[in-house]
């Protein structure tokens, strides 16, 4: 019998798609896909970009939208920063496909933030792209797990900027993370969390015939 006392956890991750989809990658860019709101560092992330030699494409809005382009006109960053707005997900997956790194930044100031696991994060992996994102456990613990990308150490924008030049700086390191996404995509998908869901209710079931 189930023991009802031990959590069963089912993470909420994207179903696979084919990589015969990917696309050449035309130039390098860095991406943010999601909710354009507080708390995910565009206040640091944009005025590092001032420092990098690349565009950052950002699709999605949300309550952070105006902040965001205020700081891109504040910086002079127009022709730097690109905002997509809302995009659909079959143009926003051959957008990621053909992204250099995907960002996931947090500010640590709760627990939502600190345990965050973001769809994009999932998102990048499934479209073979490796990460940027902030040292917090749940991130960090599959970063390292998978070996699909680095970390940056605060939010300082000009750590950020230093983190993604060494990012452009390390080929070798890119190829390896590249790589390794494959692995995470063929065990990081609902395919095989949805069995955890119907073994559950089999469970279930069970214990109410019996």
């Amino acid at each position: 019998m189930r023991d009802k006392a031990v959590p069963i956890i089912v993470e909420y991750v994207p179903v696979s798609h084919s990589h015969d989809m990917l696309t050449e990658k035309k130039e390098k860019f860095i991406l943010y896909q999601g909710a354009v709101n507080e708390g995910r560092s565009f206040e640091t992330l944009i005025p590092a970009m001032v420092a990098v030699n690349c565009k950052l494409v950002i699709c999605g809005d949300g309550n952070f939208m105006e902040q965001a382009q205020q700081l891109v006109k504040a910086n002079q960053l127009e022709d730097k920063v690109i905002f997509k707005g809302k995009v659909k997900p079959e143009e926003l997956r051959l957008i990621t496909q053909q992204a250099y790194i995907g960002v996931t930044l947090f500010d640590d100031t709760g627990l939502s933030n600190y345990y965050s696991l973001a769809n994009r994060f999932f998102d990048y992996l499934h479209a073979g792209l490796p990460v940027l994102v902030s040292r917090l456990v749940e991130l960090e613990k599959i970063v390292n797990f998978y070996r699909v990308g680095t970390f940056i150490e605060n939010h300082e924008p000009n750590h950020i900027a230093a983190c993604i030049e060494s990012v452009f700086e390390n080929p070798d390191n890119m190829k390896m993370w590249k790589e390794n996404t494959e692995r995470a995509r063929k065990e990081l998908n609902w395919e095989n969390e949805s069995k955890i869901v119907l073994e559950i209710f089999k469970q279930v079931a069970a214990e109410r015939v019996n």
